[in-house]
């Protein structure tokens, strides 16, 4: 007996590891075993012989312990006990487990599966014995008719049930012995090609097949059954149909039959297709119908297909065609197209232009009298005392066209007319159509001023170009925008360009403005002829006086007041300047201008004079009373001399300086320095004294300024560069080149002096530097004795050439002098 905590042990392993369950076992027994039995099948993979416990197999429900299968408890195999049949169960599942007494179990289950193993012991049946058919003439080879079935009880899927069919026998075997053919595979049985075209009733059948069915597949054994076909040859009744004609909108209980076509052939099945699809139907005996009212205008004709088919959808032969046809009737009134836009007419048409020509759609059948539409005009009605109507209407052909009522530009009329089908006799259907029409604007109007005259405009001389002189007000009758467009010139009175318009390009308003500087001389006075103009093209009579506008512009003469170089003048003095010291000069900016005077305005002290002609200012009196550091200021006024009372004025700021101490200050030498004329940019930096114990001593910088001398300050331009230093530059574009002495005042704590500086002015090359005369070079040929040395050359060759040739006459001479036989042969080589 197994230990009681073994058994536990056992269960408790079995259950929590279900994962170590045994895979299935695979055993295959063959069928209708003829052996011994017990047969033994496999060796089951049963626990070590030390573990005690009763071999339990289990089966299928219904399967009893004393069943085909067990187990030989000594050595551990699987066995079965009778023969089996596949055909009875196919297959059994076992499972082997080890258990106690007490129904634990031990070890297991084994899963078994057990598959019996089919042989052919099945003979094929066919499902009649007799198969009977009628065959249409007309149908086509190859398309089967009639489809055999067998079945044989082996296992599907295997050699034992691949069945096969053949033809054994056909009587009679005339027109030809193989009037039909028999697919191996399938079962389906057709006619041959030479069946096909020979089949005739009155030349054979009916026809006695005689067919077999083999199992085993194309293999040579194999169990057979046969079977007898009757095939029977009918008429073919499969010929074409006429064409139908269905009503439109037909009253009738639907599905409606209108047709039939008939298959003589037996096991038929019907198939029907529209072109375009459509509301037919075919029913199993080849009844078509028609399953809902039909639309003439939708669709006026359908071509329909129907086909004869077997089982398998393959037809017996070409399908008949059948040609529905749907009549009209009169149920659909004439229609006019919707215009997206109105239609335009130009004011001013003559009588019988056409306006537009109505083409109502009738969707009735073309030709017919339900789309015979005529027209009728509804309005606008004639105009009470009006010669005529605006509008004219064509009754068959619906042309509308100007009539002798005139029309306005900007006019919208909307046309109403009724269009009838059937000619408009009783019973016709009806539409009102309506055309919206406008009367266009033709540029028919030029534009006119407002004012053909304008008064006088007075302008002064020195008015800026871009002034406004006037403005002009033009009108045009015209309704349209693009017809209102106006172009305005000056046509006349302005040869120069003097003035100009301006306007908008949908304005209607035209600004005259300046657009030179005027002057009074050349021109008092402008009369200036403006005209305006279409930009579009004017239709009919051309522009009138009323396009023509005459502006007057009078000059007004400007006479300016003289204006001087400077807007303020400046000179720094020692207060002990003598009387009659020149301090500077005053000139007027435009030296060609009329002849000028000058005069000083409240100069209090009286220190100071200016010269009435040149303006040359200078010290009246000596400085009494002037303290180092006062400014002083005047005013300087300049009048002309033939126009008194236009003056202008300028001030005048005395600086007065500290007198000169007896001995000035050691200032730094300035070399001659070279600028190049036009003006680069290039100057000559000058430097205050080298030695100067006020500003040691922290007294204030040295300032710098250009001597009193007009054409001095004109030509140069000083600037201070720090409290000790100066900078000196052209002030002029071009200076004459040549050596100028620049005086430059030097002052310090009201202390001043002079400075001559030396500056040579030369023309600028290309690279910005002077241009300067080269001398000859030192130790190199003049040209004089450049032309001795070639002469010299000469002649000595001249010499040489002499020698040589007196050298070659003398020899020759002496050659002809000796006798012949003297002279020596030339050896031969």
């Amino acid at each position: 007996m197994i230990p009681t905590w073994l058994s536990l042990l056992c269960l408790f392993i079995a259950q929590v590891f279900p994962e170590a369950q045994p895979a299935d076992l695979y055993v295959e027994v063959p069928e209708n075993y003829g052996g011994n039995f017990p047969l033994y099948l496999t060796k089951l993979p049963l626990p070590p012989e030390e573990t005690e416990g009763e071999i339990v197999l289990s089966g299928n429900p219904g399967v009893a312990a004393e069943g085909p299968f067990a187990v030989d408890p000594e050595s551990g195999f699987l066995l079965v006990t009778r023969a089996l049949d596949r055909e009875e169960q196919a297959e059994y599942r076992l499972q082997v487990t080890l258990e106690t007494e007490d129904g634990h179990v031990l070890w297991g289950a084994q899963p078994v599966l057990v598959r019996v193993k089919d042989e052919n012991d099945q003979v094929p049946r066919f499902s009649q014995s007799i198969y009977t058919f009628q065959l249409s003439q007309g149908t086509r080879p190859g398309i089967p008719f009639l489809f055999l079935e067998a079945s044989d009880e082996d296992e599907p899927g295997t050699a034992n049930s691949d069945l096969r069919f053949y033809i054994l026998n056909q009587a009679p075997a005339w027109p030809s012995p193989d009037m039909f053919q028999l697919q191996p595979r399938l079962g389906a049985l057709a006619l041959s090609p030479e069946g096909s075209t020979s089949l005739d009733r009155a030349a054979g059948g009916p026809y006695q097949l005689l067919v077999q069915v083999k199992d085993m597949g194309d293999q040579a054994s194999g169990h057979q059954a046969t079977a007898t076909v009757h095939v029977s040859i009918v008429e073919n009744t499969w010929v074409p149909l006429d064409p139908v004609h269905l009503a439109e909108n037909l009253k009738v209980p639907y599905p409606h039959h209108f047709a039939q076509v008939h298959w003589s052939g037996g096991d038929v099945h019907y198939h029907l297709e529209s072109q375009p699809p459509g509301p037919f139907d075919v029913d199993a005996e080849g009844k078509l119908y028609v399953t809902e009212e039909l639309d003439r205008e939708a669709q006026a004709e359908f071509l329909l297909q129907v086909q004869a088919r077997n089982a398998r959808a393959e037809d017996y032969t070409e399908p008949l065609e059948l040609r529905v046809v749907v009549t009209d009737e009169n149920d659909n009134a004439p229609v006019c197209p919707l215009r997206d836009s109105p239609i335009s007419v130009p004011e001013l048409s003559p009588p019988g232009t056409e306006v537009t020509q109505l083409l109502a759609e009738d969707m009735d059948a073309p030709g017919s009298p339900n789309s015979h539409v005529v027209y009728q005009l509804l309005s606008p009605e004639p105009e009470e005392g009006a010669e005529g109507r605006a509008f004219e209407l064509d009754f068959t052909s619906g042309s509308v066209t100007l009539g002798d009522a005139p029309l306005r530009a900007g006019q919208n009329i909307l046309l109403r007319v009724m269009a009838a089908d059937r000619g408009g006799a009783e019973g016709s259907l009806s539409s009102t159509c309506e055309v919206a029409v406008t009367i266009t604007d033709i540029n028919d109007h030029a534009p006119e001023f407002a004012t053909s005259q304008i008064e006088p405009v007075s302008l002064p001389e020195d008015a800026e170009p871009g002034t406004l002189v006037a403005t002009l007000m033009a009108t045009d009758a015209d309704l349209e925008p693009a017809f209102r467009l106006m172009d305005f010139a000056i046509e006349a009175g302005d040869v120069e360009g003097t003035f100009g318009l301006d306007w908008e390009p949908n304005s209607s308003h035209v600004q005259l403005r300046l657009l030179k500087n005027l002057s009074y001389e050349a021109a008092s006075s402008y009369k200036l002829v403006v005209v305006v103009r279409n930009v579009a093209e004017l239709v009919g009579p051309g522009s009138g006086p009323g396009a023509t506008a005459t502006v007057t512009v009078l000059v007004e003469r400007l006479v300016l007041p003289p204006k001087l170089g400077q807007e303020s003048y400046e000179a720094s003095v020692p207060v002990n300047t003598p009387a009659g010291s020149l301090l500077l000069t005053i000139q007027p900016s435009d030296p060609i201008s009329s002849p000028v005077r000058f005069s000083l305005v409240n100069d209090s002290e009286g220190w100071l004079c200016i010269k009435e002609v040149s303006g040359e200012v200078h010290t009246a009196r000596p400085l009494q009373g002037a303290q180092p550091g006062d400014m002083y200021t005047v005013l300087v006024e300049a009048q002309y001399e033939d126009e008194p009372t236009l003056s202008t004025s300028a001030s005048l700021v005395i600086r007065f300086l500290k007198a000169p101490s007896a001995r000035a200050p050691a200032l730094n030498p300035v070399p001659t320095r070279h600028l190049c004329t036009p003006r680069q940019d290039h100057g000559v930096v000058i430097s205050g004294p080298s030695e100067d114990p006020d500003l040691a001593d922290g007294h204030g910088p040295y300032s710098f300024a250009l001597g009193p001398n007009p054409t001095v300050q004109r030509d140069w331009h000083l600037q201070a560069l720090n409290g000790s230093h100066a900078y000196l530059t052209l002030a002029l574009h071009w200076v004459e080149p040549r050596e100028h002495v620049v005086p430059v005042v030097v002052s310090h704590n009201a202390r001043m002096w002079q400075l001559q500086l030396r500056v040579v002015v030369c023309r600028c090359n290309v690279e910005g530097q002077c241009m300067r005369k080269v001398g000859r070079m030192k130790g190199m040929p003049t040209k004089l004795s450049a032309v001795g040395i070639l002469v010299g050359t000469l002649m000595a060759i001249g010499i040489f050439l002499i020698l040589i040739f007196t050298h070659l006459t003398l020899a020759r001479k002496k050659d002809l002098d000796q006798p012949v036989d003297s002279v020596p042969l030339k050896a031969a080589v």
